[in-house]
């Protein structure tokens, strides 16, 4: 039987319910996110703005083995949240254990082989001359401690899919805080560049994964043993098959990446990778409330999907919706009215800096407004493509959710990417964003509306009925 923890999520109000699981969530990917723009932020004050351009190239890579732990983790918990509404701990364990494995191994893998490769991976991922160093630097050391970012990633959601959001939320904050004050200490006291930065970034996936070891000793009631461990072909299959939309999502992310790095330093220069740099890293941050209600969704979802509640799954789409969308407007009217007073805090006050450094942050400040501006364009709309994915990914549908999830970056937005600079120069490439925002919107919300009509609505029910 499931605990009273899990229970919960199939006979509490959902309104309730979403809040519970999205708030604390959306304060664990702020302060994540925060930890991200403060990074940021640091190096561009303390360090320069190439510092910005040398974490732009590096994030493709890193980035994608911290995803295979989150990929696992969001994948795999579908199939645990749906085993402990159906009862079924046995295999919740053995679903636990089996996700352990797999994230072990393969980022270890690819941490190996990145390592390896170093050199010829930095160059790939766009870096030239001007800042190739200082990235090489940054990548290596975050290497050494990204098979523990990846566990991380993972384990924070099985808390969740436990109905325990508020030891996902502390999970998150730790590393974000420990990096933040190791930033300061690295960076600013020892004056330790860009060996500082990351290596506060090492200290904090540390001690994030200290806490999620504890966590699963102590407080879950997931309690593994050697015997979980072992891969078995069917529960690696049932996770793969899920695992698969986050990674191909992910994954679509980091080339798409190293497309933009790429096509920004033809059409344009390294400034055009800082400014992506920044506006990249308000899309974590920004976001996070619209990101928190789809990660609060989606065990509400596999949940009362797995337990045949389908009115619960439906309210929880259009309730998901309704409070996404909300404060996707808010975030958009933020950027819309403050663009540059959001991009200045990224610069330094250019005392004691040398002439090129003080005229790079003037160019990068008179040109990452617009940027920002455009990539944020379609943001009231982009809770029907986030929740329209998640749907799918919790009730188990690998398929649907994996091509819903490459719809915006992979069939619209790396096309543009590609079409556009051609002939409107660096404005092509941030015109993209918005355009692919619309059509994949469009493809989420028609699939999602006949998924709804065909499952969810019961056959004495208007089949007029649709989605809020």
């Amino acid at each position: 039987m499931a605990t009273a923890s899990s229970t919960e999520l199939g006979t509490a109000s959902i309104s309730k319910l979403l809040i519970k699981q999205a708030v604390p969530a959306s304060i664990g990917i702020l302060v994540m996110s925060l930890n991200i723009i403060v990074d940021t932020i640091f190096m561009g004050r303390w360090i320069g703005p190439l510092a910005i351009s040398a974490i732009a190239v590096v994030l493709p890579f890193t980035f994608f083995i911290g995803a295979i732990g989150l990929s696992i983790g969001i994948g795999g918990s579908s199939v645990l949240s749906r085993a402990l509404g159906a009862g079924d701990t046995n295999k919740a364990l053995r679903v636990f254990g089996n996700m352990t494995t797999l994230t072990f191994l393969i980022s270890g893998t690819l941490a190996i082989g990145g390592l390896i490769f170093q050199y010829q991976l930095i160059g790939f991922f766009g870096a030239d001359d001007s800042f190739r160093d200082m990235a090489l630097v940054y990548y290596r050391i975050l290497l050494y401690g990204i098979v523990m970012l990846a566990l991380m990633m993972m384990g924070n959601n099985i808390i969740r899919a436990e109905g325990k959001p508020k030891f996902a939320m502390i999970a998150m904050i730790i590393p974000s805080v420990g990096n933040i004050l190791m930033d300061y200490i690295l960076i600013n006291v020892l004056d330790l560049g860009m060996q500082g930065a990351a290596w506060a970034t090492f200290i904090s996936y540390a001690s994030s994964f200290s806490f999620m070891v504890w966590f699963f000793m102590f407080k879950s009631e997931l309690k593994l043993n050697f015997e979980w461990l072992k891969l078995k072909t069917k529960i690696v299959r049932e996770i793969s098959g899920l695992s698969a939309v986050t990674l191909a999502r992910q994954a679509t992310i980091s080339v798409l990446t190293i497309l933009l790095n790429n096509v920004l330093i033809s059409v344009g220069d390294a400034l055009d990778i800082a400014a992506y740099g920044i506006v990249s890293r308000m899309l974590m941050f920004a976001l996070f409330p619209v990101i928190g209600v789809t990660q609060g969704f989606m065990p509400i979802t596999g949940y009362n999907y797995g337990a045949e509640k389908y009115d619960r799954v439906r309210e929880t789409i259009n309730t998901s919706i309704k409070y996404g969308g909300a404060l996707a407007l808010i975030i958009f009217a933020s950027i819309m009215l403050f663009p540059e007073q959001i991009i200045s805090i990224f610069i330094s006050n250019n005392e004691g800096l040398d002439a090129e450094t003080v005229a790079n942050n003037a160019e990068l400040l008179k040109r990452t407004p617009a940027a920002l501006r455009w990539v944020f364009l379609a943001t009231p709309i982009i809770v029907v493509q986030l929740i329209g994915g998640a749907y799918f990914q919790a009730i188990g549908k690998a398929i649907p959710a994996l091509l819903l999830s490459l719809t915006k970056q992979g069939f619209f937005l790396i096309p543009l990417i590609l079409i556009l600079p051609q002939f409107m120069g660096v404005l092509g490439v941030w015109v993209s964003f918005p355009i692919a925002d619309v059509l994949s919107t469009l493809v989420t919300g028609y699939f999602l509306n006949r998924e709804v009509r065909r499952k969810l609505i019961p056959s004495t029910e208007q089949k007029t009925e649709a989605i809020v």
